[in-house]
């Protein structure tokens, strides 16, 4: 069903009551440092204890699967750039209801996923200053990136600019000497040739699907470019830029590394889960203070996810709010800024942390569990919708499709084939099943809403 005709209020083209603050270079390096998160740094290291070597096909697998879901999301968002992304789109292309799932099921993923950023980050900051609070990091955290994305977007683009350049750095001087080392032309090292790479599948594929599994959590968090491009000077070229470089970035970077870790390190190493794999790669080197300097880049990445999450989830609510999806006061926008949607985005990421602290084996078990498997459920709606966008852009306006989604529809088909593999695979761990069913609960609660609300306006 048409949203033009249950809503009123057409998904937005253009964000006009937002400020274009952001550059094509904040753009370009917030694609770049955006596949950099702290997913890769901080989690890889559980996938790599399971799957071993053979963690680099994991990540190779999940890698193809968000190379197809970034070109879908691309194609589409160069056609109708918005602060919504994916939101927008499913309505347009599915309904109200499903542009209503899918927005809110990501805000509460994003806004959670703050809290954590800023566990992770203040439990760093506390390691170097013993005896100082978790939670005082934390607020502090959360004051100076909520205060930088109240302020205009620039300032949050500045931000990501330079968060972005750090890391982008840091992995790219991480690989470089990782090759050194491999190839033994590294000072003061041997090279460790294939001797940690011959027991490739040690925990057989049990170990390879957990190690799967953990490879395409990894990768949440791409779609921000296509939510701030809908601010930047130029959202299409941004977009169409971002998505066409995306290959080389998730190949170097996420393939690359974990390629260079499992040839330099033991794959049961308990340093890799303890340390993190990237610290324990470098003190594997002796390099001085290698190690924890990487400690800081992780730090980095951390704080960069805070900033980026804040960002996302109040352009992905400030976005619901214009077409009628939520509380209008989340839709009040001074200075180019939906400052309302920015506060209580940061604060119920704070809210997250608090619980983190008062009830952490029942109501912050059970909100972890929730958003488990949003990014998959955001994944099949960037599918589905992108089937039904694309033959309607070829039929009314072909003009827009700057991006197109490779082999379609045969190769979106693929992808949707893969993300039910994914869930296939996740009712069969433990774990993930707990993760699996209340995320199922979670977006069926949300979609019932949805089409209440849907019924609702097409009476009236």
């Amino acid at each position: 069903m048409s949203n033009s005709t249950t809503t009123g209020k057409p998904p937005q083209s253009d964000d006009a009551s937002l400020s274009h603050g952001l550059k094509q270079r904040h753009l370009s390096m917030i694609a770049l440092g955006g596949v950099i998160g702290a997913g890769l740094f901080v989690g890889s290291g559980a996938g790599i204890a399971a799957a071993g070597p053979s963690i680099v096909v994991a990540y190779t697998l999940s890698g193809l699967l968000v190379m197809l879901v970034m070109r879908m999301l691309g194609e589409m968002s160069a056609a109708y750039p918005s602060s919504g992304s994916f939101s927008a789109h499913a309505e347009r292309a599915i309904g109200p209801w499903a542009g209503f799932t899918a927005g809110w099921a990501f805000w509460v993923l994003l806004c959670t996923a703050v809290g954590l950023e800023g566990i992770g980050a203040a439990q760093i900051v506390s390691g170097w200053l013993p005896g100082t609070p978790e939670w005082a990091w934390v607020a502090l955290f959360m004051v100076v990136f909520c205060g930088t994305n109240l302020a205009a977007v620039k300032n949050f683009g500045e931000f990501e600019f330079w968060f972005a350049a750090l890391k982008v750095g840091a992995i790219s001087l991480f690989l470089v000497l990782g090759v050194l080392a491999i190839t033994g032309v590294l000072p003061g090292t041997d090279s460790p040739g294939t001797s940690h790479l011959s027991d490739f599948l040690p925990n057989g594929g049990n170990g390879l699907i957990i190690g799967l599994l953990a490879s395409v959590f990894a990768y949440g968090g791409l779609e921000t470019v296509t939510i701030a491009a809908a601010e930047s000077e130029n959202p299409v070229k941004g977009v169409a830029s971002a998505v066409r470089t995306a290959m080389w970035r998730i190949a170097l970077f996420y393939i690359g590394s974990m390629a260079v870790i499992v040839t330099l390190v033991p794959w049961d190493s308990p340093e890799v889960v303890e340390k993190g794999p990237y610290v324990a790669a470098l003190d594997e080197l002796g390099i001085p203070g290698a190690g924890e300097l990487m400690n800081v880049v992780v730090l980095v990445a951390l704080l960069s996810a805070m900033n980026a999450n804040i960002y996302g989830a109040s352009r992905i609510g400030y976005s619901l709010v214009e077409r009628g999806q939520g509380p209008k006061a989340l839709g009040r926008v001074s200075g180019g800024v939906p400052r309302i949607a920015v506060l209580v985005s940061s604060l119920f990421g704070f809210g997250c942390v608090l619980l983190s602290y008062w009830r952490p084996d029942d109501v912050f078990s059970w909100l972890l569990n929730m958003i488990g498997a949003v990014i998959l459920v955001v994944w099949i709606f960037i599918a589905v919708s992108q089937l039904r966008l694309r033959r309607r852009l070829e039929r009314e306006a072909p003009e827009k499709l700057v991006v197109r989604m490779w082999g379609f529809p045969w190769l979106t088909w693929v992808a949707l084939a893969a993300m039910a593999t994914v869930f296939v695979l996740m009712a069969r761990e433990p774990d993930t099943r707990v993760q699996l069913y209340s995320t199922g609960g979670m977006t069926l609660a949300l979609a019932a809403v949805g089409y209440a609300r849907q019924r609702r306006r097409a009476r009236g």
